[in-house]
């Protein structure tokens, strides 16, 4: 007898895949909602570096170029690599230099422009102390080349 009224109702069979797509689309929905949640929680502990050269803009040729390396607040960062690499100016290799306790790192490069280019930029990177919360993921501040 139980059974009979189960076999009967036949809007089980109409209802429930329409059913099924909104329990679907709410699951989806929340899911997004709390992955998006918990996505910025691992980066609330993260604090982004940056580099500042003392001079941004240096001559072609042989320069001495002192950087140093910051947190969000300002502050100096020891143990930082600061990488300098070619851009639209060129180097020969790749110039790195560890921060000291200072923030300081000072690089030896000789940047070179192309015939006919009155300028171009080399790259700065940095790459944080092991073991700590920082990172650098924006870009950081060129050195511009400019002809002698």
């Amino acid at each position: 007898m139980r059974f009979e009224a189960f076999r009967l109702d036949d809007r089980a069979i109409e209802g429930l895949p329409i059913r099924l797509v909104i329990a679907i689309v709410v699951g989806v929905a929340s899911l997004s909602i709390m992955m998006s949640m918990l996505s910025g929680v691992g980066t609330l502990g993260t604090t982004e570096l940056d580099v500042q050269p003392d001079d941004e803009v240096i001559n072609a040729g042989y320069n001495s170029v002192d950087l140093t390396v910051i947190d969000e607040q300002g502050d100096a960062v020891e143990g930082a690599t600061v990488i300098v690499s070619s851009g639209t100016a060129s180097i020969d290799g790749i110039e790195n230099e560890k921060s000291d306790a200072n923030g300081e790192a000072t690089v030896s490069i000789s940047p070179e422009l192309r015939d006919n280019q009155d300028k171009g930029t080399l790259e700065i990177e940095i790459n944080p102390p092991a073991g700590t919360e920082y990172e650098d993921q924006r870009e950081n501040t060129e050195l511009l080349v400019i002809d002698d």
